[in-house]
Parts: C-alpha cells; structure tokens; sequence
C-alpha cells in the first residue's frame, strides 16, 4: 500500500475520531490568528511532542506532521479546550513517557533516534493503554492524527478535499422536461363528465 493511500485510510478513521470538527476547525483558526497559547505546554513537553509527531506521521512525499503544525494544533487543544483535570493529567503523562525515555535510554524521547523512538512507541502501543505513560501516548497519537487531517495543507494537497466543488452558476440554463402523465385533461371549456 502505498502511503497515499495509507492516509486515505487513517483520514476515513479520523473522522471518528477524539475531537468534533468544530473544535479541530477552531483550534486551527485559533492558531491561525498567531496569538499565544494560555497555559501552553513547557519547552520539555513541547520538544517531546514534536518529536511524537513526526514519528507517528513522518515527512515523505508527504508533508510531516509538525510541517503542518501538528504540535501547535496539539498545544491549543491541551491548553485552551481540555478541562483542567485533563490537562493537568495530560502534561503529567508527557512527562511519564520523557520520564520512562531516560530510565531505559538515558535520554529523553526528543533526544533519541528514530530507531529508539519507534521501539519506545511499539513498547507503548504493546503495553495496557489504560495507565500512564502509554494512556497519554494514545491521547496524543489520537490528537496527531485528527489535527493531521483537518490540516488544510493535508486536506488541500494530500487528501485533495474540494470544499466546493465545481462553480456555482446561479443562471445557468435548466432544461424542463414534461412528465407523462395518465390522467387527461379535457381541453379548456369542456368540463369532465363523472359516470356513474
């Protein structure tokens, strides 16, 4: 399969994905408007983040993900749309998974090399997901992949989405065709007669 076609395919499974197109379409108006994030993440978390991204979704005849700006799109949506709770659990397991990066690789997860980063991701994606680090790694794959596709780069180059297609002719010619019909109706002047 060829990765075109593989990204068709995670489209089709973003759609069901973390987040409602309202809140991806406003997180990247939001980032569109260049204004800082509140309560943005660290420059710690932000690195690991970025180095996430373009792991799950690296650059090859395709943009990657921080070529579109995934990282930020992440960062809006943790800073700005997630509950406190959330957040702070959030920000929490990004430091979970640097935390577990040095114990095993004495580095954190940005620092490492793209070999060690995939195994690091096969070892989280092998274990429970429903504890911390691997918990908060499928919350931010989910938030990689959905800010992925409603990127407009992706959606305009990638996924080749018309918003509208074709052109809009308010007078274009309509041609009327008649219907026939099996009732028939008596000439003008003469009215129909009921037998009965």
């Amino acid at each position: 399969m060829e990765r075109r076609d593989l990204l068709r395919a995670l489209a089709s499974a973003a759609a069901l994905s973390v987040l409602p197109n309202e809140k991806a379409l406003a997180a990247w108006s939001r980032l569109a408007t260049g204004t800082a994030t509140t309560n943005g993440l660290s420059d710690a978390q932000m690195a690991l983040v970025r180095a996430m991204a373009d792991t799950i979704i690296p650059r090859t005849d395709t943009p990657s993900a921080t070529d579109v700006g995934v990282h930020r799109f992440v960062e809006v949506i943790v800073s700005e749309y997630a509950k406190d709770e959330d957040r702070t659990k959030f920000l929490a397991g990004l430091d979970a998974i640097d935390a577990r990066a040095r114990t095993e690789s004495s580095a954190v997860f940005a620092e490492l090399s793209p070999e060690a980063r995939g195994k690091m991701i096969e070892s989280l994606e092998s274990g429970s997901r429903d504890v911390d680090p691997a918990q908060t790694y499928w919350r931010l794959k989910g938030l990689v992949v959905h800010g992925y596709f409603t990127s407009e780069p992706v959606m305009k180059d990638v996924l080749k989405v018309v918003v509208m297609p074709g052109k809009f002719e308010g007078a274009a010619p309509v041609a009327i065709k008649k219907r026939p019909s099996d009732v028939k109706v008596p000439p003008s002047g003469q009215e129909a007669h009921a037998h009965g």
